[in-house]
């Protein structure tokens, strides 16, 4: 009699096993498979290409250098890159009053490249060669309407007089904003020789991230020069895009020739407005 029980209680548990293997097969067969066989996909986004970056609207990016009041031994075309404090707060207030919202490379970045959403109104505002009324004009200004910039920085002159020091430019990464490379000396990049690769761009991108603690991944060219046979090197030097002024982007690489503006200190607000609108469509 025991051993019939015994028989009896094995062919049972048997059945039972029978049955959860046959629940377990149809439930994955059925597209809902046990929680500990679920895979999850790391498969790379799709990149844009270039056609298809070159297609997108364009978003705003103005370039500022000098915020400082104007003085006779100023010539008249450098009144285009030294903008007067004054107006420099009127046109920050103007894009407030305006509805405009800064971006951060890396939300333009992925927007053009991956078709990732931007605020409404969106906007880069950029600072070239590390002078210090960029951290004691501008950076209090943007603070003011919960702005951020990118301050594209020449490393020759940091720590020199009229231009930011370590602990500034640290100070801006903390804050949130972008610390990003203008080469060590301010060289012309269509005159790149093979030591400039370490001398321009491997070894400022290396100071930069030393102070800030943060990766540099955005470039800024001299002068606004570039050509388009060296390019791509930049990628390969760890940059995941780069700024020119407002020539033509290249064809080929659009992410390393997006386009800013100056906004010239004998613009007004309604000025910088209307070319703002006019010059990014």
């Amino acid at each position: 009699m025991k051993i019939l029980l015994s028989l009896g209680a094995g062919l049972m548990i048997l059945a039972s096993a029978c049955t959860n293997a046959s629940q377990s097969q149809t439930s994955s067969a059925s597209g809902n498979p046990d929680k500990d066989t679920v895979q999850t996909s790391n498969a790379p986004k799709k990149e844009a290409t270039a056609a298809e970056i070159l297609s997108k609207k364009e978003v705003p990016v103005l370039c500022y250098h000098q915020i400082r009041d104007w003085k006779a031994s100023d010539s008249k075309r450098a009144h285009d890159d030294i903008i007067p404090p004054a107006n420099f707060k009127q046109h920050i207030k103007m894009l407030a009053d305006s509805g405009y919202h800064t971006i951060m490379p890396d939300q333009l970045y992925d927007y053009l490249n991956y078709g990732a959403k931007l605020p409404e109104k969106p906007i880069i505002i950029s600072f070239d060669d590390t002078d210090l009324d960029q951290f004691t004009v501008a950076a209090p200004e943007l603070k003011k309407y919960g702005f951020k910039g990118v301050f594209f920085i020449m490393t020759v002159s940091i720590g020199r007089p009229r231009y930011m020091s370590k602990a500034q430019i640290k100070a801006l990464a903390d804050e949130g904003h972008v610390i990003a490379s203008h080469t060590w000396n301010h060289k012309n990049f269509t005159e790149f020789t093979d030591e400039d690769w370490e001398v321009q761009i491997d070894k400022p991108t290396k100071t930069l991230e030393t102070i800030t603690g943060k990766k540099v991944e955005y470039f800024a060219y001299p002068y606004g020069l570039w050509k388009p046979q060296t390019l791509h090197k930049l990628k390969e030097h760890g940059f995941k895009a780069a700024f020119i002024l407002s020539t033509k982007r290249d064809e080929i690489n659009p992410l390393f020739t997006i386009r800013r503006i100056i906004d010239p200190g004998t613009y007004t607000a309604k000025n910088l407005y209307h070319s703002i609108n006019k010059s990014f469509k």
